[in-house]
């Protein structure tokens, strides 16, 4: 593998990385910065399926843009593979592995599983885009809160600015 190889594949962990973030933080203006204006998505083996960047960024946000969803997804074991020579590649392909757990004070739920995720990516004008992302799911829980009586969410980004309500 030569450097220009390992800078490419750095720059799409980034990518991947930076839309993972992007997703948990709710940062919608900036995950229109990691997917190019004609991607794809194919959510859950292709149960949630959308074209273009646009309808893609407000499925999300509009399943996940209120104060009691919370969720973190953590992806890792990346297999990412150059299409052409590297020092001229502008397609790769990549596969990660994904831990997930939301919980939905709302719904009073909890959902929590693991994926990998199938990706293909594009360089334009110099940067790694996501042309098409989605997942596979190994396993999927979903569990109710009300059944744990004594689980409390003592933190939120988004109802208590991220400081936590436990006292020392």
């Amino acid at each position: 593998m030569d450097l220009a190889e390992l800078l490419a594949i750095e720059e799409i962990k980034r990518l991947k990385y930076r839309y993972m973030r992007c997703v948990d933080m709710k940062l919608w203006d900036e995950m229109a910065t990691v997917f190019v204006p004609e991607a794809t998505c194919a959510y859950s083996a292709g149960h949630y399926a959308y074209e273009g960047r646009d309808a893609i960024i407000e499925w999300l946000r509009k399943g996940m843009d209120k104060p009691g969803f919370h969720s973190t997804h953590s992806v890792h074991q990346p297999e990412i593979e150059l299409v052409g020579d590297a020092a001229t590649a502008d397609r790769a392909t990549g596969t990660w592995k994904i831990e997930d757990i939301v919980v939905d004070v709302d719904y009073d739920i909890m959902i929590s599983g693991a994926a990998f995720y199938h990706d293909r990516y594009v360089k334009r004008e110099g940067r790694w885009w996501i042309e098409h992302t989605g997942y596979d799911r190994i396993w999927e829980q979903l569990e109710s809160r009300k059944d744990r009586p004594s689980l409390k969410l003592t933190a939120s980004m988004w109802t208590s600015g991220g400081r936590s309500a436990i006292e020392a």
